[in-house]
């Protein structure tokens, strides 16, 4: 069953693509506290009668108000004006949007214009299924759902999220009163880093209930990316490191992990040694139904890995002349973040970034980590900011 639409609030959204603004003061902690009292209040009761229903939207209704005529109507020079209502809704899962990277001049608009200060803004986005075609053909995805905050398209949801969502995204449009769906979430990041101010991210709150998408389903880490095609290429030019290995490991995850163990007892090359730990991290996750101790086994096989880190980075960057993915740290980050453990989300980030420093392969790598610990500070903020108003 679906629960009642959140927050009606929302549908009535000023149009000025900059609203809630963060100044005056007042005007963002009134938006912040409606939020949070939809938030509270469909986070984590069960699906509530009509009436109870319209007594709430009339509460919010009355806030939205409040809120109109303390913003001006009209949108600042320069910004896009949207009139689209959307129904939306809430939850305490994080959803993740991709490709803000290159929508950085909406995002920065939307907050409110771009400053050296960090950034923690809430926001609303529509969900619009809206098949990707690219200009070449390749890459196109049928399942994309394009991200709209104050109507600026700032990104997609993963292929992995949107292959998993759609479908939901679909049906519950088709019982909204708008026909559109959305959801609330946050913008976080920027602040002063050495290489100049940090991009912007968004995170998205949801339900997977709402999306008829089971909490096993919802909880699948993308797939594990480990560099390791490269480092097959270079294999045969290179006698440093044989990674024949790979040929000899049993289709079956139990065997493979059970071989990559007693490989790793023997085997001395740290680049070896960084492959077979990446595939028994990978090997561990895949296991995770087979046998109930396997993600208990594989933070343990994460945490090892990071551990040989400090001869493995020396090791890598002298092969490739930079460091390839290490998603070891994004993986445990977002394993973290799915059982919002802010503290260890913001280690297993801090200490991505400390390893790539300014040598990674791929950037999207770093912008990445990034954007998780911004994420996970904007919680730990609040979270301190929430434990001294006691």
């Amino acid at each position: 069953m679906i629960l009642p639409l959140v927050d009606c609030a929302a549908q009535a959204q000023p149009s000025d693509p900059g609203w809630p603004r963060p100044e005056p003061l007042e005007t963002a902690g009134i938006w912040r506290a409606l939020a949070r009292l939809a938030h509270g209040a469909y986070g984590h009761l069960q699906p509530l009668a009509q009436p109870a229903t319209i007594r709430l939207v009339g509460v919010l209704d009355r806030l939205r108000k409040r809120l109109e005529s303390a913003v001006p109507a009209s949108s600042p020079e320069g910004t896009s004006r949207t009139d689209v209502e959307f129904d939306v809704f809430t939850g305490e899962e994080t959803l993740e949007v991709v490709g803000e990277s290159y929508r950085q001049e909406a995002l920065w608009q939307i907050v409110g214009g771009w400053r050296r200060d960090y950034v923690s803004y809430p926001i609303a986005a529509l969900l619009r299924p809206e098949p990707y075609v690219s200009d070449t053909g390749e890459g196109d995805d049928p399942n994309a759902v394009q991200i709209h905050i104050a109507g600026h398209h700032v990104g997609y949801l993963s292929r992995h999220n949107a292959s998993v969502y759609r479908r939901g995204i679909v049906e519950l449009m088709e019982r909204c009163p708008t026909g559109r769906v959305g959801l609330h979430g946050e913008s976080c990041g920027g602040g002063e880093r050495g290489d100049g101010i940090g991009m912007l991210g968004v995170f998205l709150a949801h339900d997977p209930a709402h999306f008829n998408v089971s909490a096993r389903r919802a909880s699948d880490m993308p797939s594990f990316r480990t560099g390791l095609s490269e480092a097959i290429a270079n294999d045969l030019e290179d006698d440093s490191y044989d990674l024949s290995w790979l040929q000899e490991l049993p289709a079956n995850d139990a065997g493979a992990i059970t071989m990559l163990r007693r490989l790793l007892e023997n085997e001395r090359d740290p680049i070896d040694r960084h492959y077979m730990h990446c595939e028994l991290e990978s090997r561990l996750y895949r296991s995770r139904d087979a046998f109930e101790s396997a993600l208990v086994e594989y933070d343990k096989a994460c945490e090892l890995h990071d551990l040989e880190m400090v001869e493995i980075r020396p090791a890598l960057f002298e092969k490739f002349d930079r460091m390839p993915v290490l998603d070891t740290y994004r993986q445990s980050a977002i394993r973290a973040q799915k059982a919002r453990d802010w503290p260890r989300v913001e280690r297993w980030a801090q200490r991505g970034l400390e390893l790539y420093a300014n040598d990674a392969a791929r950037p999207e790598a770093v912008n990445d980590l990034h954007k998780r610990l911004a994420y996970a500070r904007t919680k730990l903020a609040s979270a301190a900011e929430s434990a001294s108003a006691y």
